[in-house]
């Protein structure tokens, strides 16, 4: 191989491998040293996050990448111990100067080690502090002018602000925190315990309490930065809807992004406000607003630039409402997952009127138990041409007759889920006639070139033979979930592993025929596989789960529940893009 392959410049392999997905760019990376070098070029790795623990082990790990240059790194398992904080020293020594984006998600950093990291990062556009709530407990951050002058100048080029879960953000560190990014594009509050109608100032413009975040801290930011504000997300907090109303009325603020998931107090009457004041809307996140209604998708079909639409979980969403997203000229995801009273026929219908101009590249039915076969069939022939992502789960009446249609029509797709449609049978995953309504279809094999994923638990009458014909049209996949597929047995496993070389999430928990034959035949042939779930597998034991995790460090991730003993590897020391 190393003869045969094309003695290139490394930078004209950096060049070729652009134009490869990740997992392409895995796989060229084995070539040879000359076209590994080349898969490590900066401008490949701008998506790609290392994952470290606060661990020894981390250490030898650390000053590798600081070799590579990595741009984009996540720690967890922080904590005051001397380990963590010489993980956190060498990560200051090694990777600051390179790093772009830092996770420290829901870990115990201390504010010494902060101050450790954070100001030698200067680079720095994303800083993720979500769920840290021992950093901001003892209210004392950035409370020294020293500490504060050197974080702002650590992150003022920062864009991208998480403070997602905390319990004690209060006004005063809020303020110093945000004082520090003059140039914020993304902030994030979700699930914060923010007061929005209670004003303990009364009127004065020095907001600076040391128990609470409050409405007022919030909008004199949004005042200050109006200028690079884009995306804001208020998930999950008790927003109410005349202080969302507030925030999109700022003037100067031309928001992009805004997320509102699970705000259960906001009404029609806020989306309007939000649409009126926000045209310029390409993201909005409605997922749980359980007091919508039609009234404001109909308000949302005005918003000319969107492209994102998350309306799951708004149970009072009828068809009827639905018809017109169709006009929005941008539309490319629309997820209506858990919308009760949705059949789907009507949006569908909607794409084949004069006036619509959208084109779908996601769409997502799950638990739409209204959704059968017509609208299947409806949706695989208008929206053939663009569609990329569908997620079907637990739509419990769909048929072999849609798996039918799928695969005659939707040749794009590189998402599909089908979990719990427990009507699917071989003959629709083989390809068979299938008939309904008098409409016949046929398929001699499925062939899906591009399906990264595909979702096919609780479908419990599909058999190994279903398995191998996936495995061999759809070379593409990274992502296989057959839980509860109680027919599946180490035959069509092995049989099916020597196709799937892209491999690296498998999930075949509750799979009783499945035994250690099997796992060790795919350990070896799929060489990307990641992560693994084989919980209450009946035919494997604790033991074998051991013996695998021994041999092959490379799986980073095994979930074992319920057989005997639990065991779970944490993700640690990989990467991923």
């Amino acid at each position: 191989m190393e003869k045969e392959a094309p003695n290139l410049p490394v930078e004209v392999i950096s060049y070729i491998l652009h134009f490869l997905s990740t997992s392409d760019r895995k796989e060229a990376s084995l070539v040879n040293r000359a076209w590994y070098a080349a898969s490590l070029d900066q401008s490949l790795q701008k998506n790609v996050f290392y994952h470290l623990q606060g661990t020894s082990d981390s250490l030898e790990f650390i000053r590798d990448l600081g070799q590579r240059q990595a741009s984009c790194v996540a720690l967890s398992d922080l904590d005051a111990s001397a380990t963590s904080k010489m993980v956190v020293q060498n990560i200051a020594l090694h990777l600051a100067p390179h790093l772009k984006k830092l996770f420290l998600r829901d870990s115990n950093i201390t504010e010494s080690s902060f101050m450790a990291l954070v100001p030698s990062c200067r680079n720095l556009r994303g800083l993720d502090l979500s769920g840290c709530n021992s950093l901001f407990l003892p209210g004392t951050l950035l409370s020294t002018e020293e500490s504060k002058a050197r974080t702002a100048k650590a992150l003022v080029d920062l864009r991208e602000l998480n403070l997602s879960n905390l319990r004690y953000l209060s006004d005063l560190i809020f303020n110093r925190l945000t004082e520090c990014t003059p140039k914020l594009q993304m902030l994030a509050l979700a699930a914060c315990p923010i007061a929005f109608e209670f004003d303990p100032y009364r009127g004065l413009k020095m907001y600076n309490s040391t128990g609470m975040l409050t409405l007022n801290s919030i909008l004199s930011l949004l005042c200050k930065q109006a200028a690079t504000l884009k995306c804001l997300n208020f998930s999950r907090t008790s927003i109410t809807s005349e202080a969302i109303q507030s925030v999109v009325q700022v003037t100067g603020l031309h928001l992009e992004v805004l997320l509102l998931r699970h705000c259960k107090d906001l009404t029609d009457d806020a989306v309007c406000a939000i649409c009126m004041c926000q045209p310029g809307l390409t993201t909005l996140d409605l997922t749980g607003c359980a007091e919508l209604t039609n009234r404001s998708v109909s308000a949302v079909t005005g918003l000319p630039y969107l492209e994102h639409l998350f309306l799951g979980k708004i149970r009072l969403l009828t068809d009827n409402g639905l018809k017109n997203l169709s006009t929005i000229p941008t539309l490319q995801t629309l997820d209506l997952s858990e919308c009760y009273q949705v059949s789907g026929l009507e949006l569908v219908k909607g794409f084949v009127l004069p006036q619509a101009r959208a084109s779908l590249v996601s769409l997502n039915f799950s638990c739409c138990t209204m959704v059968k076969d017509s609208c299947v069939f409806s949706m695989g022939t208008i929206l053939c041409e663009s569609l990329q992502v569908l997620d079907l789960t637990s739509c419990v009446y769909i048929t072999d007759f849609s798996v039918c249609v799928i695969t005659n029509y939707l040749k794009g797709l590189t998402t599909l889920r089908l979990g719990w449609c427990k009507e699917i049978t071989d003959k629709g995953l083989l390809g068979l006639n299938i008939a309904n309504n008098n409409r016949q279809l046929g398929m001699k094999e499925i062939r899906f070139q591009e399906l990264k994923t595909l979702t096919l638990s609780m479908v419990r009458e599909i058999t190994d033979e279903s398995v191998i014909s996936i495995a061999a049209h759809c070379r593409s996949l990274e992502g296989l979930a057959l839980n509860h597929c109680a027919h599946l047995t180490d035959q069509g496993m092995i049989a099916a592993a020597c196709h799937m070389k892209r491999l690296t999430n498998l999930e075949i928990s509750c799979c009783d025929k499945i035994t250690n034959q099997a796992l060790e035949v795919l350990m070896q042939q799929c060489k990307w596989l990641r992560s693994l779930d084989v919980s209450m597998c009946g035919g494997l034991l604790i033991a074998d789960i051991e013996r695998l995790q021994h041999f092959h460090p490379r799986l980073t991730s095994v979930k074992a529940k319920y057989m005997g003993v639990w065991t779970c590897v944490p993700d640690s020391l990989n990467e991923t893009g």
